[in-house]
């Protein structure tokens, strides 16, 4: 999952054309930590993960190759207080 991870990370973060310190700092992590994570020497916490993808705008199953679609899932609406 490493490889698959960091390839993906480097490929969504060329897409979007930014520096590896945005992305860190809309993730609230290091730019070291992402730099790690980018050349998979380690893996993200699913929290810090989740940032990432919603940075992205892609799935968490996107970047860690359990499906080859990018598209995030629609988020599931809060029900609502029932009487």
């Amino acid at each position: 999952m490493k490889d698959i991870l960091a390839k993906r990370l480097k490929k969504c973060r060329k897409q979007t054309g930014l520096p590896q310190i945005k992305v860190a700092i809309y993730c609230d992590i290091t730019e070291k930590a992402y730099q790690n994570y980018e050349l998979g020497v380690h893996e993200p916490k699913v929290s810090i993960l989740m940032r990432i993808a919603q940075f992205y705008g892609v799935s968490i199953d996107y970047l860690v190759g359990l499906t080859d679609d990018p598209a995030p899932y629609p988020r599931a609406q809060e029900q609502k207080d029932l009487p």
